[in-house]
């Protein structure tokens, strides 16, 4: 049932103001990208409607929606169910994600300056403290942050734009490895500082694609739960 599947505290608050739709679709989307709503999972609308406070109504107007972007399957007569990906989907997101990302380490590389060099600093730091306290929701973030920043001091903004659309799902496939990639991750991170600091545009490219491919292949060992 759903109400033994949402965890103490997962249900984010509808932030007012904003289209109530706009909101509730918000809402069920960071549920499921964080996995508090697991792949399979059944999703019935009044109990939905019940943890977020509102009507039916705009919570199927959001799984319509969740629907048309592949986060959400409805099946005809069974209702509606968290999109379970399949290994050759998750493999296409991750590859383009390394190309992305990877030519963003490299314009990072190219463009360095100290204030963006400090906040990756400070990202890292953040990171290997969620790790070592075992803080799986908070590594997550922090490696969101961390990629979302060397995006940012790429200064493409097509390239960021590309990105900002497969971001959401790299966070669902990163969710499930993130545990067995802790330390190792944040190693790979301290490594891509290094290269930006130095301003090696072919080694900031290499430790960025090499990073990327780890957890490409994390997520295809990872142990079926």
């Amino acid at each position: 049932m759903l109400s033994r599947g949402l965890p103490q505290g997962a249900v984010p608050k509808l932030e007012r103001p904003g289209p109530l739709r706009e909101r509730v679709y918000e809402a069920l989307l960071e549920l499921i990208t964080t996995r508090a709503l697991r792949p399979g999972q059944h999703l019935v609308e009044s109990e939905l409607a019940g943890h977020l406070g509102v009507s039916r109504q705009p919570v199927r107007e959001a799984l319509q929606r969740l629907n048309t972007e592949g986060w959400v399957d409805l099946r005809p007569a069974q209702g509606a169910f968290v999109h379970e990906p399949t290994e050759e989907e998750a493999d296409q997101l991750l590859t383009v994600r390394t190309l992305l990302e990877a030519e963003a380490a490299r314009l990072a590389a190219a463009g360095f300056h100290e204030a963006g060099v400090a906040a990756l600093e400070d990202l890292c730091a953040k990171g290997e403290r969620a790790v070592l306290d075992d803080d799986v929701d908070g590594a997550v973030a922090a490696n969101a942050e961390f990629h979302a920043k060397v995006m940012e001091l790429a200064g493409n903004a097509v390239l960021s734009e590309l990105a900002a659309q497969v971001d959401r799902r790299v966070r669902w496939y990163y969710t499930p490895v993130a545990r067995q990639r802790g330390k190792q991750s944040w190693t790979e991170h301290r490594e891509l500082i290094a290269a930006i600091t130095a301003g090696d545009e072919q080694r900031a490219t290499a430790v960025m694609r090499a990073h990327t491919e780890h957890t490409r292949r994390t997520y295809h060992e990872r142990e079926r739960s």
